[in-house]
């Protein structure tokens, strides 16, 4: 596998850069992030207008009919900013099921305005009460809890996992509809969060995603767009923290020529290293539509445990300007921290895949 991006990536990935290190400046997106929401709808608007938020739209919705490697590519620069959109919840847990599912009216009903920035999307994927489908009429009424849905307080739809008697189906589920209620919560970096309870809640039958292991497939892809957050996340806070130890000067030299702090960073690239090698391979596989529930799995397990030492190293390695609210370091320990939890921990992750290796054949393990 060639994990260089091609030419159009880089040019994504440029654009993304130069608009996210203009409009999301540390102290705007400090700002944003301290609000109620946390949401910056101007730098929404903004990557709207670029079309960014229509990379893996498909261009009959008005998007740039791009792929999976292309939306991990605007991730990692979404993490590289810590920018404070929902950019995960909207563009990967809502935006690819429907693009990937959906009808052409539904595609048409929200891929179109999400593109456009008009609209914001989630779903509900983290373990909970089974949620139920049963058929009423034209209708499907739901009962239910997920919690850890993020976006909800934003999103115009929350696409939920059920089980139906012919299987699992996926239902768009209005926030604001009757029997439908939010509990809220904070991450550790201050987003909202919230336990979706459905009591009846009715969908029309015409709001629902059908297809063969249509939650195995959201959720290995929620699990990679969290690992490529995750690097945009570390890579970042590594290059601030080695500017920072090379101008800092304590002992009459620069912090950075002592080698206590220089194996700290070394162990920092190695972790940066790894993470970023199993994220790509993970968003190979999964952009070309092959089995990569291992690959996921993995991705997700490096994204929690190097994003967790990552994180940690370079808080420390900043003493006490780690605590200035003020300095942005903090945030990045923030966002690694909620991104190691989200969808799993580093011990779920190797436990999912080591119940997957344990149902596999000696020829496939071989």
């Amino acid at each position: 596998m060639d994990f260089h991006p091609s030419e159009a990536q880089a040019a994504l990935r440029d654009l993304a850069r130069e608009i996210l290190e203009k409009e999301a400046a540390p102290g705007r997106t400090r700002a944003a992030a301290d609000a109620s929401d946390g949401f910056d709808r101007a730098l929404w608007a903004r990557l709207a207008e670029a079309q960014l938020l229509g990379v893996a739209v498909p261009e009959a919705q008005g998007g740039l009919g791009m792929g999976f490697l292309e939306l991990c590519t605007l991730l990692v620069e979404i993490g590289r900013a810590v920018a404070p959109v929902p950019a995960l919840p909207a563009l990967v847990l809502g935006g690819l099921p429907l693009a990937r599912f959906g009808s052409e009216a539904q595609r048409a009903r929200w891929l179109a305005p999400l593109a456009r920035g008009e609209l914001v999307l989630t779903a509900a994927l983290a373990p909970g009460r089974a949620v139920a489908a049963r058929r009423d009429g034209a209708s499907l009424v739901l009962d239910g809890v997920r919690a850890n849905v993020p976006a909800l307080g934003l999103a115009a739809r929350v696409l939920v996992p059920a089980r139906a008697p012919e299987g699992v189906i996926v239902c768009l589920v209005d926030p604001s509809a009757p029997g439908v209620s939010a509990v809220p919560g904070l991450t550790s970096r201050g987003d909202p969060l919230f336990a979706l309870e459905l009591a009846g809640a009715r969908v029309p039958a015409d709001e629902v995603l059908r297809g063969p292991g249509i939650e195995e497939w959201m959720r290995e892809r929620a699990l990679v767009g969290i690992a490529a957050t995750q690097l945009g996340v570390s890579e970042r806070a590594l290059e601030i923290t080695t500017a920072y130890v090379s101008q800092r000067v304590q002992f009459g030299v620069p912090l950075g020529a002592l080698p206590p702090v220089q194996h700290r960073c070394a162990d920092c690239a190695i972790d940066l290293e790894c993470l970023r090698a199993v994220t790509w391979a993970a968003a190979f596989a999964l952009a070309e539509e092959r089995p990569a529930a291992r690959d996921a799995w993995i991705a997700k397990f490096w994204a929690a445990e190097a994003g967790s030492r990552i994180a940690t190293a370079t808080q420390h390695l900043h003493g006490g300007m780690g605590a200035d609210l003020e300095y942005p370091i903090h945030r990045y320990f923030l966002w690694s921290k909620s991104l190691e939890l989200e969808l799993g921990a580093a011990l779920p992750q190797l436990a999912e895949l080591g119940r997957e290796m344990a149902r596999s054949g000696p020829e496939e393990l071989a």
